[in-house]
């Protein structure tokens, strides 16, 4: 009698996906010992890495940074590959580019450097006490959480949102006497700052994922971890690192246009057969093409967004559901969208020059209290966003990050509507910037102007459903280390009450990583995690 192989399937070929393919199938003898195959629901592999092409430019409609670069195993991937230097430029190719920033208000006037180096060291002194990187001697930041406490007897619950506004309150007491100033036209001290400390809140709304900072955990953001050493971005394209897992494996081992919809497995009754099925195998996979697919064990690497529809009443992913531990980290934890846009200058623009330069690495602030000195040309859905810059020097591809309600409301906007959205916004900061090669107005406004548009659509796209993973308010790490716990859940004895086969579904992902949850390398050592738990059950290596 032939004995069947243990058949592993990995729903996902986002990088999570692919590590654990590529883990399985190159460590020694596990391709014989196993059926792997990878179903991708989409027709491209990668996920949430996505190198593309706009306006000549090679693009990230994704993943865009190495986070940390000691130790980092995406770096480590990119370095042996060779993706890191190329002849060609590359988005974000001389880093950040914040030595050649510009911060300029809705009507034009450009803001001192040293007022906004002020609140940025502030701001991000805040950050980094509420991350525990910080020095917890701080007298102002322990004011500032004494001040909670002494309201509400506890910082639990306490929000990101609500201690950064807290501060503001803290660095307008600091400076009482000039709050009411008037700087420009318009603008007080106080509005003036308010409007710049907003501009680094939505900076952080983009970085961390969180829509609304109100609903981004205090105490979570001591759980988030980096690598140390630089940050950069990968000079041949992010995809370049997912091809190269990707390239081990055989035609054929990864399945496109294999959407899962539904996932059976054995909780209850574990004697019982599937239906005109293969008793044999514990779970069974539905395909949106009506074929079905039964395996031994699953490594589940969709996104939480997608998880977080999964687990809906009305959905029925999961049969049975998945137990109330789960489902109900899976509830806490914020999963936020976060979409890049990227836009092509008209030749008009690319002949009007802001101090030598195509188009500025423009930090945007806007009245923030006073609804009547909204600029009535500005659309609301740009007013949260905090940055538009070029991909690099003198290019003529602009990029801008939207987050939360305004990015999908961005998702909603056709081409025209973008365009005319934007560049109306821009020719209000620019025309009026002395800095601005024009001095005439209207001759400014009419150079401003953009003729071609790409939207990232990761909020409705429903492969997706969103970004990456944030640590909302009532979660905490404790809910990722449940994401990761694979099903039927096992007791310490290493079996699993009801006597069901171990293992059969797992869960891989960067929403399953406790420390390096939201980046690229989380997701990649979670897909090596689930990998050897599988390799480990087979006695394959010693982990």
């Amino acid at each position: 009698m032939v004995t069947q192989k243990p058949k592993i399937v990995i729903i996902g070929a986002g990088i999570s996906g692919l590590t654990a393919a590529n883990k399985l199938y190159t460590t020694q003898k596990s391709n014989e010992l196993f059926d792997l195959c990878v179903v991708e629901g989409g027709n491209r592999i990668g996920g949430r890495i996505f190198t593309s092409e706009f306006n000549g430019d090679q693009i990230e409609i994704g993943a865009t940074w190495i986070h940390g670069i000691e130790g980092n195993p995406i770096y480590k991937i990119a370095k042996e590959i060779n993706s890191l230097e190329s002849n060609k430029p590359w988005e974000c190719k001389e880093g950040k580019l914040m030595d050649k920033k510009v911060t300029i208000t809705e009507n034009g006037y450009e803001v001192n450097s040293s007022l906004v180096k002020s609140i940025s060291e502030f701001f991000n002194k805040m950050l980094a006490f509420s991350s525990g990187e910080g020095n917890f001697q701080d007298e102002v930041c322990k004011e500032i959480l004494e001040s909670f406490n002494l309201e509400n007897g506890s910082i639990k619950n306490l929000s990101i949102g609500s201690f950064l506004r807290k501060g503001l309150e803290f660095y307008w007491n600091l400076k009482k006497d000039q709050e009411n100033v008037e700087v420009f036209d318009k603008w007080s001290r106080k509005s003036l700052e308010e409007g710049i400390f907003a501009m680094f809140e939505n900076i952080h709304r983009h970085y961390s994922s969180a829509g609304d900072l109100s609903t981004l955990d205090f105490n979570g953001e001591s759980q988030y971890c980096n690598f140390p050493g630089d940050e950069l971005t990968i000079a041949k394209g992010y995809s370049t690192v997912v091809k190269s897992l990707a390239s081990v494996l055989p035609p054929g081992l990864i399945q496109l246009g294999r959407k899962v919809t539904k996932i059976e497995w054995r909780n209850d009754d574990c004697g019982s057969k599937f239906e005109n099925g293969d008793g044999t195998k514990p779970v069974k996979l539905h395909f949106s093409d009506g074929t079905v697919m039964y395996a031994d064990h699953v490594i589940v690497t969709v996104s939480l967004g997608v998880l977080k529809q999964g687990i809906r009443d009305d959905s029925g992913f999961f049969s049975p559901q998945l137990p109330s531990f789960k489902t109900e980290a899976i509830s806490r934890l914020g999963f936020g969208v976060v979409d890049k846009l990227f836009l092509q200058l008209s030749p008009s623009t690319e002949e009007c020059d802001y101090e030598g330069m195509n188009f500025p690495y423009l930090q945007m602030v806007f009245h923030q209290s006073d609804t009547k000195l909204f600029h009535s040309k500005i659309p609301l859905w740009i007013r949260r966003t905090a940055l538009i810059h070029p991909i690099y020097p003198k290019s003529s591809t602009i990029v801008s990050w939207f987050a939360g309600n305004e990015a999908l409301e961005m998702e909603t906007l056709d081409d025209n509507e973008i365009i005319d959205g934007v560049s109306t916004t821009m020719s209000q900061f620019l025309a009026n910037s002395k800095n601005f090669k024009n001095s005439d107005s209207a001759t400014a406004e009419s150079c401003v102007k953009f003729s071609n548009v790409l939207k990232c659509k990761w909020g409705t796209d429903p492969l997706f459903l969103g970004s990456y993973t944030h640590i909302a308010v009532g979660s905490s790490g404790d809910d990722l280390d449940s994401m990761a716990e694979p099903l039927p859940k096992v007791g310490n004895n290493g079996e699993n009450s009801k006597n069901c086969p171990p293992l059969q579904i797992l869960f891989a992902g960067e929403a399953t990583h406790r420390c390096y949850y939201s980046t690229t390398h989380g997701a990649h050592l979670t897909g090596i995690r689930e990998a050897n738990r599988l390799l480990k059950h087979y006695q394959c290596v010693d982990v």
